[in-house]
């Protein structure tokens, strides 16, 4: 186990080093049933915690309840960190309803050593982290026990500095979440940007005065229209409404021999489903000798299955896998007009996904899929005009993501000063912590 005295070189006087078993009542473990959508006692668990604030309105019930219901009910002031799954996660309960915690969770209740603040901050601090790093153990599911949690070392300092640095921290952190709460509703705020900048494009909206300066003429493109439009927006002049497999060449994929797979970049790139695209690339797990569907360089990647609908653009020359799709442009359009029209019709395309275990669409769905087309200079124009926009939303995206996790640090630096006493005053009239614990310890 990591030794926090070994990290921090000095403790201010009248602190001491103690432990989670010091400071905290015997640990216990959860309740073991079933989750459910119904019942009246709440079953807290471990994905309920992660996010550091729990939502009552989605925890859920017990199938069954425990037979001494008090042993497991939940307490304001309880402490309880996961030891499985999400490994080290902590929750400070606070005013909860009606509720019991899992099995995976492990509580502590606070012994009057120790403001139970103090305590909870300390278990977000980075040294507490370090120590989680290295307790865990186990390969599918990484695990820590009550008996390793116990025995975790936490500085301690006199109880009124205790309170002292909580309050410290409760006004810095509560300035530094507005931060963060502010960046997020940024976030938010630039995919809804994407989305109608997608959609204004797609609608003639983008490209409208640019139509009305253009001295040649946009001639609608050869191809097969659409004989049904009454339910469809209407569209600028030259525009027509059309189906995917008009405009493109569709490549479905198609999983090789796992004989032909291999890390040693050997054969062809291979993609497949449920790959995490990239910013602009995605990145391939696997090599393949021996590929069945090829896909070229340029051609857009739609994932048609487990999710459907996310795109991107094919690198080099590759092998597409199940749960890929390759579209390849005809009568030259390009790539990048490909990308963004299916961008602009990720969340139609991926609502005709259908099935119980996953959602995937069928190559004839993708085929048939109606799409709007402008004129060829048009489509140009509409690239262009979309670069534009949408470069300067990544430009405030990378700023955004880049004041996050400056936020993060400094949060991580606040909790590091804090428990290294350098945040708040020390006392000289403040009882030493030392003393503290023999008197709580000969009180019981």
């Amino acid at each position: 186990m990591v030794h926090l005295n070994q990290i921090f070189n000095d403790l201010p006087e009248g602190w001491t080093w103690t432990t989670l078993q010091q400071v905290c009542s015997t640990p216990q473990y959860g309740w073991t049933t079933r989750a459910s959508t119904r019942g009246t006692l709440h079953l807290l668990r471990t994905t309920d915690i992660t996010t550091g604030n729990v939502n009552w309105g989605t925890v859920p019930y017990c199938t069954e309840e425990p037979p001494e219901k008090e042993k497991y009910l939940l307490k304001t002031g309880d402490i309880v960190i996961s030891r499985a799954g999400s490994v080290g996660y902590s929750y400070l309960v606070k005013n909860p309803q009606n509720a019991v915690f899992a099995s995976y969770l492990i509580r502590f209740k606070p012994l009057p050593v120790i403001d139970e603040n103090y305590l909870a901050f300390f278990l977000k601090s980075p040294d507490y982290w370090k120590i989680i790093s290295e307790e865990k153990a186990g390969i599918a599911l990484p695990n820590v026990n009550a008996t390793k949690l116990k025995q975790i070392q936490v500085p301690l300092p006199p109880l009124a500095e205790q309170r002292r640095i909580v309050a410290k921290l409760e006004v810095l952190f509560t300035q530094l979440d507005a931060a963060v709460d502010s960046l997020k509703k940024a976030q938010v705020q630039l995919h809804r940007y994407r989305r109608s900048i997608l959609k204004a494009a797609f609608e003639g909206e983008l490209t409208k005065e640019w139509r009305e300066g253009y001295s040649g003429e946009l001639e609608p493109m050869s191809v097969s229209e659409v004989s049904d439009t009454d339910s469809l927006p209407e569209l600028p002049d030259g525009w027509v409404w059309t189906t995917l497999e008009e405009i493109s060449e569709i490549i479905l994929g198609q999983s090789p021999p796992s004989t032909t797979y291999n890390t040693d970049r050997d054969g062809l790139p291979f993609y497949q489903g449920k790959l995490e695209f990239g910013k602009l690339y995605p990145t391939p797990r696997k090599w393949c000798t021996a590929p069945k569907k090829i896909s070229e360089k340029g051609d857009v990647f739609i994932s048609i299955r487990a999710p459907v609908g996310p795109t991107n653009l094919c690198p080099e020359k590759s092998a597409v896998g199940r749960g890929l799709a390759a579209i390849r442009g005809l009568n030259g359009i390009q790539p990048f007009f490909i990308l963004y029209l299916m961008r602009r019709f990720e969340n139609e395309i991926a609502s005709r996904g259908t099935g119980t275990t996953f959602k995937a669409i069928t190559g004839n769905q993708l085929k048939t899929f109606q799409i709007p087309l402008p004129p060829l200079p048009e489509q140009e124009q509409i690239v262009f005009e979309l670069e534009r926009h949408l470069s300067v939303a990544d430009e405030i995206e990378a700023t955004i993501g880049a004041e996050l996790t400056r936020s993060e640090r400094l949060g991580q630096s606040i909790l590091k000063q804090a428990f290294s006493g350098k945040l708040a005053p020390q006392d000289p009239h403040d009882e030493p912590a030392d003393m503290l614990l023999a008197r709580i310890k000969s009180d019981n």
